[in-house]
């Protein structure tokens, strides 16, 4: 009797410890990445375990050849390898005892990228379109009453006004001068409000501070400051930068711009990044000369336009092919950024955490700086810094993005693959398409 027992209590904790390796299992599945991607020419290899199986839902080894590679099993688990032959997509299946789907991956094949990475700091001027509205106040008429004008009519922050009576807004005096040679009561402005445009009328209104018609608003119309280039293509001549887009620092959203520059800058000073206090580099640029190329888009995931000729051909920094985000793992990675005049240098980080992410996003891996020379000069981290390219095993994989305000030595960092997003296979810039080398 006491043996029945304790063979039902060997076979039960049997059964627990399968039921749960299997619970893990399924996790596993469940979690992994439903698109993989391939450079063509290369190969992947999917491993699973007993009972799955993994099958192609149609033929197409013009796409891809799929092998079950039996050297490779071990125990219960099975290796598949997956041979990239020509651009395109592949389904495959993922089955319980072959039979009942569970899962389906979408295998694309893609040629890989090759781009120049950048690391050098950059003076970055853009400016608005219209004008931006940074706040919304009273007038003070010259009969001595207190006005809204704006606000009557539903004027708020972070509003771009794009015309005033059907005239485009070139910059803030630009406003001012329309509005004092009003000869009506209203005027009709155009204003963009979360890149949705609408037309409002609004009365001005005579200030008594200086006897000129005002709206009762703050307006920004440019802005400046210091970055990092990401990477250019040398054939379609586009680059990208910074990993994140310029906001308005009053009132926090995304600058929507006209145009803007990029110019090399020189290093002039760098405030140490401490605990509670992120560090920043200063530099200084000059929009009359060095101008390295022009700005045509501001995203949440950097900045990105049209790098010069003379650029290209004075930089001898040679090519790299970029890693998807499926390649990039924790361990040893590098960075490319400017702490020194307008030297680019090499400077060792490692990756802490990668994230599984279907959907761009600024914070795809978290990474810390391990350089001691790098530690020693910024304290880790530094405003500025952002868009320093991370390469890892010889590929580009992204840039950095943020600091940890309260562990400098710490940050997040972008895929490349989510910049790369940004430009379209036919972006037009200033009436001429570019194309991105695929």
């Amino acid at each position: 009797m006491d043996r029945y027992r304790e063979n039902r209590k060997i076979f039960s904790l049997s059964v627990i410890v399968l039921a749960f390796f299997y619970v893990i299992q399924f996790l596993i599945v469940y979690y992994y990445p439903t698109e993989i991607k391939i450079a063509k020419g290369e190969n992947s290899s999917i491993e699973v375990l007993f009972p799955f199986s993994l099958s192609a839902l149609h033929d197409e080894d013009t796409i891809v050849q799929s092998t079950y590679n039996e050297g490779s099993t071990n125990g219960l688990k099975k290796s598949y390898k997956i041979a990239a032959i020509n651009p395109g997509e592949a389904k495959f299946q993922l089955k319980l005892l072959g039979l009942i789907p569970v899962k389906r991956f979408d295998i694309n094949v893609v040629d890989r990228d090759i781009l120049i990475p950048g690391g050098n700091a950059v003076g970055v001027r853009l400016n608005t379109k219209g004008v931006l509205v940074v706040a919304v106040t009273d007038v003070i008429g010259i009969d001595g009453k207190r006005y809204s004008p704006a606000k009557d009519v539903g004027i708020k922050n972070g509003d771009s006004i794009l015309e005033l009576n059907d005239i485009k807004i070139r910059d803030a005096e630009h406003l001012i001068e329309l509005l004092n040679q009003i000869t009506e009561d209203k005027v009709k402005i155009l204003i963009e409000r979360n890149k949705i445009k609408y037309e409002t009328e609004v009365m001005p209104v005579k200030s008594i501070q200086d006897n000129c018609f005002r709206l009762g608003i703050w307006v920004r119309d440019k802005t400046a400051g210091i970055g990092t280039l990401t990477f250019y293509d040398e054939n379609s001549k586009i680059f990208g930068a910074l990993g994140h887009g310029i906001t308005d620092m009053d009132t926090g959203n995304l600058l929507n711009i006209e145009y803007g520059k990029i110019m090399n800058a020189r290093i002039a000073n760098i405030e140490q990044g401490k605990k509670g206090s992120p560090g920043e580099i200063k530099g200084m640029f000059y929009e009359t000369e060095n101008v390295l190329g022009e700005i045509v888009k501001n995203s949440p995931f950097g900045i990105y336009g049209v790098i010069n000729d003379s650029f290209i051909k004075a930089n001898k920094t040679k090519p790299m092919p970029i890693g998807f985000k499926e390649e990039v793992k924790e361990g040893k990675a590098y960075i490319l950024t400017t702490i020194d005049n307008d030297k680019v240098e090499k400077f060792e980080v490692e990756i802490l955490k990668v994230l599984n992410q279907q959907y761009p996003n600024q914070k795809s891996m978290t990474i810390k700086v391990t350089d001691k020379k790098l530690l020693q000069k910024t304290g880790g981290i530094v405003q500025g810094m952002s868009g320093s390219p991370i390469i890892q095993d010889g590929k580009i994989i992204g840039a950095i993005t943020h600091v940890f305000v309260n562990d400098p030595t710490k940050g997040y960092g972008i895929y490349i693959e989510w910049m790369l997003e940004q430009i379209k296979p036919e972006y037009q810039l200033n009436g001429k398409y570019a194309e991105i080398k695929n």
